[in-house]
């Protein structure tokens, strides 16, 4: 069956205005209009008897209205549409909306979207058309490394230390630019959650003060140490992590994990600190008051193996400021965004950071700083 054919009251006018010529017939324009000589008649009636009022159609002025209406309607929901799918980028620089459009073009008319986004379609067939520079080239592959590195870091790193790694790989870039990429294109560090805890104190042994003074700076390996103790939850229970942390290097030189927090895991991270000491010379190891570290056999245990006990004041958790920073870190860049089932599996997590992600970062850091000063020292 076919489709019934409809004709635009523009049309029935001119086709009229045709029949009206001198030496034609009805017949013939309607043969060679393609439309049906009665029809045609039937126009031209309805213009001798109307006139200007011709042609109106036969709905009435609310069905005009009603349909006007649903065309709005399914105007601004179209637009409403876009704007979901577009994301907020209304307030963005024009690049960004011109991103938004490309993505969106398949299914909405760029006419439409230019308006909702206060931008010129000769603008966006513009930059559409241009060729990336220079600039652009380099900004994506550089953008493709630092996918690369935030994947491989399992998406914690921010804009300073994504600075230090590209250094490292040979990639000159300003921590600017790094940030100005980061944000643009939604790779973000994982931020820091807040909290707060409280700490079992006791009363610092005779004959000990605090060595360290907040002076976290070191110039040589081995020199100073801080310790401290942090816990991890489980839904098997709590597990105890205890670090020593070499202020020189930054590196975690001992540590040790267990369900109770004694004297015995505070000893065997003190142990193998040791154990991975170059020198025998005297170190600075700085703790807090904890029960742990004013414990006899700990003491014992620093004086036999050389090494200088310091400890906080009471109510000064910044005195141990260097330790707690890397507990924050671990939490934040580690700890806080997973549900560990059973103890073990949130040991094999701590050590592959600890071993796999933290030390190996703090030797390149080291590696870096003794290549520049190589270099300065080689000037003539």
């Amino acid at each position: 069956m076919t489709k019934r054919r409809k004709y635009s009251p523009e049309f029935k006018r001119e086709a009229v205005l045709l029949t009206q010529q001198p030496g034609v017939s009805c017949r013939q324009i309607a043969l060679d209009i393609g439309v049906n000589p009665n029809l045609l008649n039937r126009w031209k009636r309805e213009a001798e008897q109307n006139k200007d009022q011709a042609f109106k159609g036969h709905g009435s002025p609310r069905d005009e209205e009603m349909a006007k209406l649903k065309r709005e309607l399914a105007k601004v929901k179209k637009e409403r549409g876009f704007f979901a799918r577009s994301g907020n980028v209304l307030r963005q620089r024009v690049t960004v909306r011109y991103q938004a459009i490309s993505r969106c073009r398949d299914s909405f008319a760029v006419r439409m979207m230019c308006r909702c986004l206060n931008v010129s379609p000769s603008g966006y067939y513009a930059w559409v058309e241009r060729q990336p520079s220079a600039r652009d080239i380099a900004n994506a592959r550089l953008l493709e490394r630092m996918r690369e590195i935030h994947d491989d870091s399992g998406g914690i790193i921010g804009a300073p230390r994504m600075h230090e790694d590209l250094q490292t790989d040979g990639l000159k870039a300003s921590l600017n630019r790094i940030a100005r990429l980061m944000a643009a294109n939604g790779i973000y560090g994982w931020p820091r959650k807040k909290g707060r805890g409280t700490k079992r104190s006791s009363v610092r042994p005779a004959g000990l003060a605090n060595h360290l003074e907040r002076d976290f700076t070191a110039q040589e390996p081995e020199t100073k140490w801080v310790t401290d103790i942090t816990e991890i939850a489980t839904l098997e229970g709590k597990l105890y992590l205890c670090v020593v942390l070499d202020l020189f290097s930054k590196l975690i030189v001992g540590w040790s994990m267990h369900h109770r927090q004694d004297r015995h895991m505070v000893m065997r991270a003190v142990e193998m600190a040791v154990w991975q000491r170059q020198e025998q010379h005297n170190v600075v190891l700085h703790s807090d008051r904890g029960t742990q570290f004013t414990s006899g056999d700990y003491q014992r245990l620093l004086k036999r193996e050389n090494l200088t006990s310091s400890m906080s004041a009471v109510g000064h958790c910044a005195d141990n400021a260097a330790c707690e920073g890397f507990f924050g870190v671990l939490k934040r860049e580690r700890i806080n965004y997973r549900q560990y089932r059973t103890r073990d599996e949130a040991r094999a997590d701590v050590f592959d950071y600890v071993e796999r992600f933290h030390n190996p970062r703090m030797r390149r850091r080291l590696a870096n700083q003794d290549s520049k000063f190589t270099s300065l020292s080689n000037r003539p």
